[in-house]
């Protein structure tokens, strides 16, 4: 049992006399108070209210641009390549199938696997341009496309479908700096059209 020695003293000659605390209740009470505060400070966010200063309005950022899949209610190209013949693709809004086809796989040799991709980025650029939703240089957001693989694909034949999706391209407006004449010093913003890959491309999980 744990205790505490206490010397009263050699006052007079007297023989120190030895007592003993009960140390336990002391400890058995501190151990329930600290385990009483570490679960009750959770609750102290409980009624805490989370606002913002933002006001309604247009916002500045695309919709949805910062989901991988782009919103629920947009198309998305489903590339699958675990078939041995074809490629088939399929554009989905949500799980609903909107628009489907396919694009036969040649039998090339394994040193042209490159060149297997070409009818498929022929294929892709057709599709884009009939179900693709952002177009225009001055839309910030961009068509998904999703490639669905197996564990058995070579890593040659998905960068080659990689390449074929990544062919697609649309103009993109970028705004850049301009400054300094011949006269003098001057600091403006020129808009210029670029093209950049008209998907952002995700991999499907098996």
């Amino acid at each position: 049992m744990a205790g505490v020695n206490i010397e009263s003293g050699s006052r007079g000659g007297r023989r120190s006399i030895d007592s003993q605390i009960n140390m336990v209740p002391m400890i058995d009470l501190l151990l329930v108070t600290i385990s009483f505060l570490l679960l009750t400070a959770v609750w102290t966010h409980t009624p805490r209210l989370e606002a913002n200063a933002q006001v309604p309005g247009k916002s500045a950022e695309p919709p949805c641009a910062t989901e991988p899949l782009g919103c629920p209610s947009e198309r998305v190209l489903h590339v699958d390549m675990r078939a041995p013949d074809h490629f088939a693709l399929d554009w989905k809004e949500g799980t609903t199938v909107v628009r489907s086809s396919s694009v036969p796989r040649n039998a090339l040799a394994r040193s042209g696997d490159a060149a297997r991709a070409l009818p498929l980025a022929e294929a892709l650029r057709a599709e884009w341009a009939a179900q693709g939703m952002h177009k225009t240089g001055a839309d910030g957001a961009f068509d998904h496309a999703v490639l669905h693989t197996d564990n058995s694909a070579r890593y040659a034949e998905i960068v080659a479908v990689l390449d074929a999706i990544g062919s697609v391209k649309r103009p993109f407006m970028s705004i850049g700096t301009s400054t300094g004449t011949s006269t003098g010093t001057s600091t403006g913003t020129n808009a210029r059209a670029r093209d950049v890959p008209a998907f952002n491309v995700a991999l499907a999980e098996n």
